[in-house]
């Protein structure tokens, strides 16, 4: 019998687009014989299912909607918002309270790792992995900009600490290019962080629970034409270069797959992740980004490049998520 899969798209942030396109791929991936499924947009104003043309609210209170009369209840929520409410951990607190099975991370890694201040703080230790000397400062206090000029070395990246889109982050050369970056930061978020820049090869990787199986995917190494990655680099066609698989060592990629599958189960991961990371310049030192719980899944996304570089199909790789976490 086939199962009534959700599949929520849209969110509270400027990924909206991006979430919408996401979902739509993964809509055309996955096989028609063994799933339904109804693409759920949400938004601040309301949750809704669009079909033949009008727009059908989602019952919140047990999380379904009505079609022609009938009442469509869900097998399995899809959950590919980007940032909040579906990266964050909202939604998977919604859906555990449900009862509704889910494809990403619980309620609590979600949260932690939207947290990039956090997440540095627990994969802080891992052997071969390193993170860049940073600070945490809330819009509350004081911000004093001889203080992060004399405790860090320019130059700096300064970000929101929350979100995973790299809308608000800047970098900056000098002290005299802190406050308008701190300002812009702390525009998106209450809390930012103020990094260390580290020179080197920018790459990402997913890792999954496949049948049972922690599955390491191909990296991808990320070219910017830009200074660093930014939210213009991610989604301008033709500013940034995806090489997947990255060129790699066997060495090095044996050490990415260790270093990833211990943030993976360190942090008790579920489902499918992103984990960023740079190779420093001269050197075999990993040092950590971040982790994304939510990774985009539009048809070129890093994520299904990766899939199709292991030699898997998209459906497939859709379809394991669901059913493992069924």
């Amino acid at each position: 019998m086939k199962k009534n899969i959700a599949l929520l798209a849209g969110g509270f942030t400027g990924e909206y687009e991006v979430s919408v396109n996401s979902a739509k791929n993964i809509a055309d991936n996955l096989p028609a014989d063994k799933y339904t499924v109804y693409t759920i947009f949400i938004n601040r104003d309301k949750w809704f299912h669009e079909a033949a043309g009008e727009l059908v609210d989602v019952d919140k209170n047990d999380f379904t909607i009505t079609l022609n009369g009938g009442k469509i209840k869900f097998d399995f929520a899809f959950i590919t918002v980007h940032g909040t409410p579906g990266e964050d951990g909202k939604l998977q607190g919604y859906f555990d309270m449900l009862g509704i099975p889910y494809n990403t991370c619980d309620a609590t890694t979600s949260a932690i790792t939207m947290n990039k201040a956090y997440t540095k703080a627990l994969v802080n230790g891992i052997h071969g992995l390193h993170t860049a000397h940073s600070m945490r400062l809330f819009e509350k206090d004081m911000h004093d900009v001889a203080i992060i000029a004399a405790t860090l070395k320019f130059p700096l990246f300064i970000k929101p600490n929350n979100g995973g889109s790299s809308v608000g982050m800047s970098k900056v050369y000098n002290v005299a290019g802190l406050p308008d970056a701190l300002k812009k930061a702390f525009h998106e978020d209450e809390q930012i962080l103020v990094e260390e820049f580290i020179k080197g090869r920018e790459f990402s990787i997913g890792i999954a629970r496949l049948h049972g199986k922690i599955t390491v995917l191909p990296a991808t190494e990320i070219i910017s034409s830009k200074d660093f990655f930014d939210y213009e680099a991610k989604y301008t066609p033709g500013v940034t270069k995806e090489v997947t698989p990255a060129d790699l060592s066997p060495a090095q990629n044996e050490q990415i797959a260790n270093i990833v599958t211990e943030i993976y189960t360190r942090l008790n991961c579920k489902g499918m992740v992103r984990i960023d990371f740079i190779l420093l310049e001269g050197s075999n030192d990993f040092y950590f980004i971040e982790v994304n719980t939510t990774p985009g899944q539009s048809a070129n996304s890093l994520i299904p490049q990766q899939v199709r570089a292991a030699g898997m199909n998209v459906g497939e790789f859709y379809s394991a998520l669901i059913e493992g976490a069924l």
